[in-house]
Parts: C-alpha cells; sequence; structure tokens
C-alpha cells in the first residue's frame, strides 16, 4: 500500500511539475509560437479545446450598464468559464473610446475566469470602414475597386486595421474575395467587381493593409483579415443567397481561386471563412477537398477556418448532406472547419461526440492549434489591453477622413459627358436643383460649401426608393406627387442635378431568416426613369448622379443625361467628393469595375466571357454592354500612341516588355487608367475573349506624355488544359493597351516553348 500510495503522489508531482513547466513556456514572449503552443495544448481539457473552437455574437448578452461598466448575461458567463475563441462585435454600439474600456474590461474578465488565461478574439467586419460606430465611414469596397488604384486601397484599409484595432477588436470577416458577376445578387458591393485580376490586386493590398503588412499584428497596431467566402459563393444560381453554385471545375481553378491564394500566399491573410453554398452539390463546410485539399494542404495555409454563420449545423438542417446534428460537426470538422460562428447544434456537441468517435480528437487539436496560433500571432497573451490614452487622438483622425475623400474622388465614374456638360462653372450665377431620392439632408451644404456663393441651390427628394422596412422593404407606390413636385422645382432651375440609382434597401444581404435583399431585376426601382424624362423635357441641363449598391441597367437614364457620374457608395463625404467633380475641382479618373448590361437578359454576362459568346445578340436590342467593363471618361483627352513590343516572341522562361505613350491632349490635369489586357488566339480549351493582366493609374499635365510599360510573363499565360492541370502553351497572342477593355492599341507576339 506504501509503494501504491508513493507511485501515486510521485505520478501526481509529475503531472503538476510538467503542467507547471509548460505554463512558464507558453507564457514566455522569447518563445517561438509553436512552442507556446506545444506547451499549452496538452495542459487544456478536451472542453476547454473545444471552447476555442466557438464564437459567438454579443448580442446574446454583453453589454454596458448605465457607468458605462461591462454587463455580462447569466448565458455569456456560462459560457466564458472555459474560455472562448472569440466574439463577434462587442461594443459595437458605443463610441471607439467606451468600445475600447468595455473591451478591456471584457477581455480581462475572460482571460481571469478560464484556467490558462487564454484571451479572446474580438471579430468585427468591414464594408464602409469598421462596422462600428464612430469610425471614419469609407466608401464600399466595388466603390474603391473603382479606382484602379491598389496603394490607395491598401492606405485605406490600413486606417481600418487601426481603427479596429484601437476599438478592441483583433479579427476582421473582411474582406471579400469573391468575384461578383450577377447584378441581381444583393451583396454585390461588398466585393470587388467582375475581374479576377482586379480582384486579386484589390484584395491583397486589403489584406496587407488591415493586418499592417503583417508585422502590425503582433505589434498590437493592426488586426487579423479573414478572406471570404471560399470558394464561388459570388456565382449563386439566379443571384440569390444561399442558392447552389454551378461552375465549371475550369472557371473555379482559373477565375474564382486566383484571389483566394493570393490572399493566403502573398498577403499572408490570418482566416479564411468559408462559403454558405456548396460547389457542384458539394457543401463548401463539408468539403475536405476543397479546405483540407486546396486551402490547407496545396496552398499551406497556416491560420483558421471559420464557418459563415450556423453553417455548420445547416449541413443537417438546411443542405441536407448529413443525417444529424452530430453528423454534421462531424461532417465540418473532417472538412477541415476549425471554428463554429454562432451556432449550439454543431461543435457544442463535440465533447459528447468524442465518446463515440475518438478519433476526432486529434483533428479537434488541430483546429485548436491554429485558434491558438492566431492568438500569439496578434500578441494576446502578451499584450491583450488597449491602451486608453491613444484612442481618441487616432480614430477619425485628419488624416483617415482627408483619406475618406481622397479615395472618394479617384472611384467616382464618368460614364457621360455630351457637349462638356461638365464640369460647372463656380460664378455662373446659376440656380442649381438638386433633387431625387437620394438627395440627403448634407447634399445642398455639401454643394454649397464647394461652389461658393454665387450658385445658388434649391434641394428636394421628392419620393423615397422604398417604405425602409429593413427585412422585406416594399416600393414605393404614389410617387406621382414626388415627381410632379420635383418637375415644377426644374422648372425654375437653370441646371438640374438628379441623384438617383439605389441604396441599402434595394441592393443587401438576404439574411436567413426573413429578409430578402435580392432582385429578379435591375432596372432601376420606382419613377426614377418617368422623373429623368419629364425633367429632361424641359430643356434643362440634366447632370444625373448615381449612387448604388448594384450594378442597374440605366437605359433611360443613359439615354435622357447630359452628363453621369457613377459614384456607387462613397464614403461619409459622398456628396462633397460630387461637388468638387461637378465643379471640376478634380477631373474624374474612376473606371467601372463591372460590365453595365442592357438588360438582365443578358446575364451572365462580364467582358472576359469566351469570345464564342459573342456571336449572336438578341432581337430588338442593341449588341453589348451599355458601358464596358474598365470605361470611364475624363474632363480632359487622352491620346495613346506608339504601342511597341520589346520582341516578337517569348518562351516559357523569358519576359516581353509592351510599352504605349499616353498624352494628356485637354486643358485639365487628370489621372488616366491605363489596361493591359491579353487574348489567347488560339486555345486547346475555349480562352476568354480578353483578359486583364496588368493596369497602371498614372497622372498627366495637359500636354504632358509619359510612356507605360507592362512586363508580359508566362505565368499571365498559363490556363487549366483538358487534363485540368495548369499548363502554357505554344501560339499567337493579342495583346492590347487602352482606356478600357473595347478600347486601345493592338499588337501581337507569340509564345515558343
Amino acid at each position: 500500500m506504501k509503494k501504491i500510495l508513493f507511485l501515486s503522489l510521485t505520478l501526481t508531482l509529475a503531472v503538476s511539475s510538467y503542467g507547471q513547466s509548460n505554463s512558464k513556456i507558453y507564457k514566455d514572449p522569447s518563445v517561438s509560437i509553436e512552442k507556446r503552443i506545444d506547451a499549452l495544448l496538452p495542459l487544456m481539457s478536451l472542453e476547454e479545446k473545444v471552447a476555442q473552437m466557438r464564437i459567438f455574437h454579443a448580442n446574446i448578452g454583453i453589454g454596458a450598464d448605465k457607468d458605462g461598466h461591462l454587463k455580462l448575461s447569466d448565458n455569456v458567463v456560462e459560457k466564458l468559464k472555459l474560455g472562448i475563441a472569440g466574439i463577434k462585435n462587442p461594443g459595437e454600439s458605443l463610441s471607439p473610446l467606451e468600445s475600447a474600456k468595455l473591451n478591456n474590461e471584457l477581455q480581462k474578465y475572460i482571460i481571469e475566469h478560464n484556467r490558462w488565461g487564454i484571451p479572446a478574439l474580438f471579430v468585427t467586419e468591414s464594408y464602409n470602414g469598421v462596422d462600428a460606430e464612430g469610425n471614419t465611414v469609407f466608401g464600399r469596397p466595388i466603390t474603391s475597386a473603382a479606382s484602379f488604384n491598389p496603394s490607395l486601397v491598401n492606405r485605406l484599409w490600413d486606417v481600418v486595421g487601426r481603427e479596429a484595432r484601437l476599438r478592441g477588436m483583433h479579427m476582421c470577416h473582411s474582406p471579400e474575395a469573391d468575384i461578383v458577376r450577377d447584378p441581381r445578387f444583393g451583396r454585390m458591393s461588398e466585393a470587388f467587381g467582375e475581374d479576377t485580376y482586379l480582384t486579386t490586386q484589390m484584395v491583397t493590398s486589403a489584406i496587407k493593409g488591415v493586418q499592417g503588412n503583417y508585422d502590425g499584428l503582433g505589434h498590437g497596431t493592426h488586426i487579423g483579415a479573414v478572406v471570404k467566402h471560399f470558394a464561388g459563393y459570388g456565382q449563386v444560381l439566379g443571384g440569390t443567397n444561399f442558392a447552389a453554385v454551378e461552375i465549371s471545375p475550369r472557371t473555379l481553378i482559373d477565375e474564382i481561386y486566383p484571389p483566394f491564394e493570393a490572399a493566403v500566399k502573398e498577403a499572408r491573410t490570418l482566416g479564411v471563412m468559408a462559403s454558405h453554398a456548396d460547389i457542384n452539390g458539394v457543401a463548401s463546410h463539408g468539403n475536405p477537398a476543397l479546405i483540407n485539399g486546396v486551402l490547407k494542404n496545396e496552398w499551406g495555409f497556416n491560420g483558421y477556418v471559420v464557418s459563415d454563420a450556423n453553417d455548420i449545423a445547416r449541413l443537417y438542417s438546411f443542405m441536407k448532406v448529413a443525417e444529424s446534428k452530430e453528423a454534421a460537426a462531424i461532417m465540418g470538422l473532417t472538412a477541415g472547419m476549425d471554428v463554429d460562428l454562432y451556432s449550439e447544434d454543431a461543435y457544442g456537441l463535440l465533447p459528447e461526440i468524442v465518446k463515440t468517435h475518438p478519433e476526432i480528437v486529434p483533428m479537434i487539436d488541430e483546429a485548436t492549434r491554429r485558434v491558438l496560433r492566431t492568438k500569439f500571432i496578434l500578441g494576446l497573451f502578451d499584450n491583450p489591453y488597449i491602451d486608453i490614452d491613444t484612442v481618441e487622438k487616432n480614430v477619425r483622425s485628419k488624416s483617415s477622413l482627408a483619406l475618406a475623400q481622397e479615395a472618394d474622388l479617384e472611384s467616382i465614374i464618368l460614364l457621360k459627358n455630351e457637349n462638356q456638360t461638365l464640369p460647372l462653372a463656380k460664378g455662373s450665377k446659376k440656380k442649381i436643383a438638386l433633387l431625387g431620392p437620394r438627395v440627403t439632408i448634407k447634399t445642398k451644404a455639401a454643394f454649397e460649401s464647394i461652389s461658393g456663393n454665387k450658385n445658388t441651390f434649391v434641394a428636394e427628394t421628392g419620393f423615397k426608393l422604398t417604405n425602409e422596412k429593413r427585412g422585406i422593404p416594399s416600393l414605393s407606390t404614389d410617387n406621382e406627387a414626388g415627381i410632379d413636385k420635383l418637375v415644377e422645382i426644374a422648372k425654375t432651375s437653370d441646371v438640374v442635378v438628379l441623384f438617383l440609382g439605389g441604396d441599402g434597401f434595394t441592393s443587401k444581404e438576404a439574411f436567413f431568416g426573413s429578409a430578402l435583399g435580392d432582385r429578379a431585376s435591375i432596372d432601376p426601382v420606382g419613377g426614377q426613369d418617368e422623373l429623368i424624362t419629364k425633367i429632361k423635357a424641359l430643356g434643362k441641363p440634366t447632370i444625373v448622379v448615381l449612387q448604388h449598391r448594384r450594378t442597374l441597367s440605366i437605359n433611360t437614364i443613359s439615354e435622357q443625361a447630359d452628363a453621369i457620374l457613377d459614384g456607387w457608395d462613397l464614403s461619409e463625404f459622398g456628396d462633397n467628393s460630387m461637388a468638387k467633380v461637378i465643379f471640376g475641382e478634380v477631373s474624374p479618373s474612376g473606371k467601372s469595375p463591372v460590365t453595365i448590361p442592357r438588360s438582365i437578359g443578358q446575364l451572365p454576362f462580364h467582358y472576359s466571357g469566351k469570345e464564342i459568346n459573342n456571336k449572336k445578340g438578341y432581337l430588338f436590342m442593341e449588341n453589348g454592354p451599355l458601358y464596358p467593363f474598365g470605361y470611364g471618361l475624363s474632363y480632359s483627352t487622352f491620346k495613346y500612341a506608339n504601342l511597341k513590343l520589346s520582341r516578337p516572341t517569348m518562351s516559357a522562361t523569358s519576359t516581353i516588355d509592351v510599352s504605349v505613350e499616353i498624352t494628356n491632349a485637354g486643358t485639365f490635369k487628370a489621372k488616366e487608367v491605363v489596361q493591359l489586357y491579353i487574348k489567347d488566339q488560339v486555345g486547346s480549351v475555349l480562352r476568354p475573349d480578353k483578359e486583364l493582366k496588368g493596369f497602371n493609374k498614372i497622372e498627366l499635365n495637359p500636354g504632358e506624355t509619359k510612356t507605360v510599360t507592362f512586363s508580359i510573363t508566362p505565368k499571365m499565360l498559363e490556363f487549366t488544359g483538358i487534363s485540368m492541370d495548369k499548363i502554357l502553351e505554344s501560339g499567337n497572342y493579342t495583346v492590347m493597351i487602352g482606356t478600357s477593355s473595347n478600347e486601345g492599341l493592338k499588337g501581337e507576339f507569340r509564345l515558343n516553348k
């Protein structure tokens, strides 16, 4: 009996010693991250590991009392006993300073109430800047894509990363690397457009910005990105959220994967979110070939993969590819899903599932390792709190607000400008009517501040597009009185500026529950076409300012307006930015990040579709787009000349330089996006009509000429062949450099392998 007691005591002391030793290691910042994880993981119970695989939303019971101090519901207190991977949107409705204080208290509570002092990730999103109260409001991603300026996007997301970290955030369920080609889809503006190359440049710039070029993560100045939605989410059938995705494997590899692959390999994103949807019948959240195979094994991703809201549980309840809640949890885990967002019916069941499926324990360990690695990279074990004194002076700084307007000015697209209607003169002493459903209470003051006191302004909304009900809005049915009122105002005005398009009620996310956000038509809603027709009939110069979150078939607007400025969804300074462009302080330089169709019947319709798609048009409609991808006018005129190739042929190991001269032949200092397109003339599989492979935004003074040079590399010419392997084929290629996907100078070269 003494021997047994001695052995028991020895074993207890050994385990205790091991735990104390490992505890010292994982808390030591001088030790490598992997060794710290190796030390911490064996200390954790199964239940504690599973807790590191779950994120819940702060709206279930995290708030502030009347004195601003942390207040937790009983439900949250219970959840935090074992620790947690993360919490979504704590303090989102508070000011940045109040949020920082609350999140410091919340983090302190979490660290002190789990055995190993493991901090939590606080998670936000970014569609117009940090998705929380009191931060700089930028334009939406598709707006900034129109700038064709990756360095600008990088600076913008750098501010997002800094402002988010200052309010206590650590991760961001953004940016989107989805390719969006169906304007029926309500979430179109959350992504960077229809083109693979443009999206890749923008999403990598955004990730590098929000993560502070990765170095900002551990220094506590930036947050980690969670790129989404992997993969093919923007291709949902009919443009309806949660619908199936049917997409060819070749298109998936050549067009859908590249922005995600670059996000992992080049930008080093900390996280990836899986897609709500399936791919050709295989649910993304239960797709081991996609998550474990492509993402983790082929691309070497070592961050964590998080579900979209409740989607692991929906493998059973919605997708119906699992026969029970337990089977759904196992399916998600086996596929490589590391973190369960929100659900109570998926990973929360894992401790009980392990009793009958012990083989999943290594998968739980691996998922936990990935979450812990993220927390160590972010420095949360060593510096988990925000320095309160730095918050107010660094959120909404003068430089950040100036950047928001700079991004606006580079993103506004001039679609039409007949007879040089724009710019308007500041000193013309005109009465200018600012009319239409997108006029706000700030519009008139913004235009007055830019124009000065010689022009006079009148502003009137007239009618709303919808009843502005959040879940399922209804279209306004009685707009006639509003239209008549606007026409009467226009009659006594010299110039009319119509603010038209759509808003956050006519294009939005169709949430899983009772909400709609997708459309079966892309025509402007309400009486907007009627309004512009009646205004134009007055014979007054008519300028249209478009504001919207999805591509619209603006046939009537395009026909009737004298000038059209497309702003998509600008920053909080949008009216001010538009006024600056309208009055000529800045020449517009944005280019359309999408093809603008004449009709929804043309869908699917993007510039890089197969060449054979262009063989036939439709009865009773003009062929081609209303405005092509990459299109955008200027107040100046740019002349392209002297396209030159450095050599007529290239090999599999060489490059060709192609150059062109661009001259500002107008009278305005202006910027131009010089675009490079390549067309494979003959391929072993059907090839795109053309593909964007480079762009360069330059600024030219009147009369100035610059030479822009692009290098064509063999990598640009690779594609997925018949055998589904990446190949490089000998043959002739057309190269075009120009001002849009439809206009430019052409040359030819040959690839000899």
